[in-house]
């Protein structure tokens, strides 16, 4: 079973976005699909039950309180982390996770804040010792400022370069509402934000 943890310890970067995304990819490749949702608001599960039955099946795990054991027989679990991670969460996590996936917005907070999660990450035995894969995915971009150019160098230099970068779009809550994803939906518009994710996507199954 291939887990992805999703993580940071600055709130509102795109946490659940991102660990909805994956698991959809993974549930429309025909594997079988969990969400650990650790975050005590419990948005991943909340999207899960908004989900049509036509959508590719992703089961939910409520982990807001304590990480349990996920099913036998999973293929993919994404987990979303909370933003309030203390190191021993950071740990534990981690230990169960063979890739992590970090969300940034473009701007001095939170990149200072991801530089900082990104040092305990780095203070991790597992990811020190270069067993964990670390993507950071620069996420609400407007492509072309300076703030947004600014985020590849920043991280760039601390050893984690960005992997992906996703525009700031209305679709991404407008499809959540519904329980979807730009992945999912058929339209044109969603199809051309779907391409931005195949960087991340490609990483990922790799």
């Amino acid at each position: 079973m291939l887990t992805v943890l999703v993580g940071n310890i600055k709130g509102g970067c795109g946490k659940t976005t991102i660990a909805t995304h994956l698991a959809a990819s993974f549930a429309l490749a025909g594997l079988r699909t969990a969400i650990g949702d650790c975050d005590r608001q419990r948005s991943a599960l909340n999207w899960l039950r908004r989900r049509g039955e036509r959508t590719p099946s992703i089961e939910g795990l409520d982990w807001s309180k304590d990480v349990g054991k996920p099913a036998k027989g999973l293929e993919r679990l994404v987990i979303d982390a909370p933003a309030a991670m203390h190191h021993k969460d950071v740990e534990d996590l981690i230990d169960i996770s063979d890739i992590v996936v970090v969300p940034v917005l473009p701007g001095a907070f939170d990149e200072d804040a991801t530089a900082h999660f990104l040092k305990r990450l780095a203070e991790v035995k597992a990811v020190r010792k270069n067993k964990r894969v670390v993507a950071i995915v620069g996420n609400r971009l407007r492509l072309g400022t300076k703030v947004s150019d600014h985020l590849d160098g920043f991280f760039a230099q601390l050893g984690f370069p960005v992997v992906a970068r996703l525009r700031d779009s209305q679709i991404y809550p407008n499809l959540a509402a519904l329980g979807q994803t730009v992945l999912e939906a058929p339209d044109r518009r969603s199809r051309d934000y779907a391409a931005e994710w195949a960087p991340l996507l490609r990483l990922v199954e790799k």
